[in-house]
């Protein structure tokens, strides 16, 4: 209809995307169940390219990954500005998951691999994690008001502008095998291999259940907004703007918690989920606007916290149990928030139909709740030594020996 709002969703730390709300549907279909596919697509894809780009991530390095996911989120934001039909909008979704799945996973490794000490490393993730927030927060009302004002292709074409800079960007301050540094770093551990490390198997089960409630309640809390308590088309718009704020301090008060308290990493993690949990539940009760802001900041100040203390802790892992190259296991994050949010647009609207949104969130809630102490089995992950690769030893250590001395002159020949 005329009046319908402009939305934003998607997945991955982050990765939400405003979609135009105004396309008319195809003749004799549901058009709510076309939006919640069309949400979902993007991290379906992403979710099945992901192991792919990890991979190629570690073979290749970061930067070159990076690149080639701006240039294809440029390309599928373009064309969501010109898309005039159902078909290309899908299309122009399904590549922004493409994208994502290089642009965010290298993105993140590169912040891992340069800052390989700690605090430095919290400190550098945390910073893109409150940026991740702030673009995810502030698009629906960025992207409604432009779109209200100045039509439905500028919010498109600013976000592809934006792409475009962050590209010529990393051309300058990174330019992809301008270093060749790439050909010193070790053969990076396997995905699979990666994957059934019980440590970060903990790790991506508790990224993808905190995202849980985010990515179900970001295609539900509109309507039941409007249903319950005859919230405005500017109070829906709104909703998770202010969550912006504790979102950027949960951040803050992680990273300065991780460098006084290194080892208490799994604790914020558990605390994390316990605030998402708790908070969960309550959004059901609130009875106005002013209400229902409360628990979801109590939420995304959860979320800071979790992604916060986990992230670091998933390179620190992959140091002290594998090789000392990020792009896979960076991977498996992002698999762990794609799982959240190709679920939510498809499955909420469901669970909400059939059995209602106070038992959606109190379910939500419980999940997280109950996954928070399985979090102790981190507890003696700082206690682990770091693993010495051959590239280590023979940066690290001097011969000892005239066997050592001469293995070592045959490996540098």
């Amino acid at each position: 209809g005329p009046s319908a709002p402009a939305g934003g969703n998607g997945s991955g730390g982050g990765n939400r995307s405003l979609l135009p709300a105004r396309y008319p549907p195809a003749s004799g279909s549901n058009e709510d169940v076309q939006i919640g596919v069309l949400f979902a697509s993007k991290a379906m894809l992403q979710l099945l390219v992901n192991p792919l780009s990890g991979t190629l991530i570690d073979r290749v390095g970061y930067e070159a990954p990076l690149l080639a996911g701006l240039a294809v989120l440029f390309l599928s934001t373009a064309t969501f500005a010109f898309a005039e039909n159902y078909a290309t909008l899908f299309a122009a979704r399904s590549l922004q998951g493409l994208g994502s799945a290089f642009a965010d996973t290298a993105g993140i490794a590169l912040i891992a691999d340069r800052y390989a000490e700690e605090p430095a490393r919290s400190r550098a993730l945390g910073t893109a994690l409150a940026c991740i927030s702030f673009g995810s927060l502030a698009a629906p009302p960025f992207g409604g008001v432009l779109y209200e004002f100045a039509g439905k292709r500028v919010p498109f074409l600013v976000l592809a502008c934006v792409c475009l800079l962050d590209g010529l960007l990393l051309l300058v301050l990174a330019p992809p095998g301008g270093t060749g540094a790439r050909a010193n770093m070790p053969v990076g551990t396997p995905i699979h291999r990666l994957m059934i490390d019980p440590y970060i198997a903990v790790v991506a089960g508790a990224l993808a259940t905190c995202n849980i409630p985010l990515a179900f309640l970001e295609p539900t809390i509109a309507n039941w907004m409007k249903d319950s308590m005859g919230a405005s088309e500017w109070e829906v718009g709104l909703t998770w703007l202010p969550a912006f704020f504790p979102h950027v301090l949960g951040v803050y008060v992680t990273v300065q918690l991780a460098a006084a308290y290194p080892h208490l990493q799994w604790f914020y993690g558990a605390l994390g989920m316990a605030i998402i949990g708790a908070s969960s539940c309550l959004v059901p009760a609130c009875r106005n606007f002013g209400q229902v802001i409360i628990p979801l900041c109590g939420i995304c100040f959860g979320i800071a916290l979790v992604d916060t203390a986990l992230l670091p802790t998933l390179a620190f892992l992959v140091d002290v149990r594998h090789v000392s190259v990020y792009g896979s296991v960076y991977a498996i994050a992002d698999i762990s928030y794609c799982v959240a949010y190709a679920l939510g647009p498809i499955v909420a609207g469901q669970i909400v139909h059939t059995m209602g949104f106070a038992q959606l969130n109190l379910g939500m809630g419980l999940a997280n709740v109950l996954y928070a102490p399985v979090l102790l089995f981190l507890k003696n992950v700082c206690q682990m030594k770091p693993s010495h690769s051959e590239r280590n030893i023979l940066l690290e250590e001097g011969p000892k020996g005239l066997y050592d001395t001469i293995k070592m002159e045959e490996r540098k020949g």
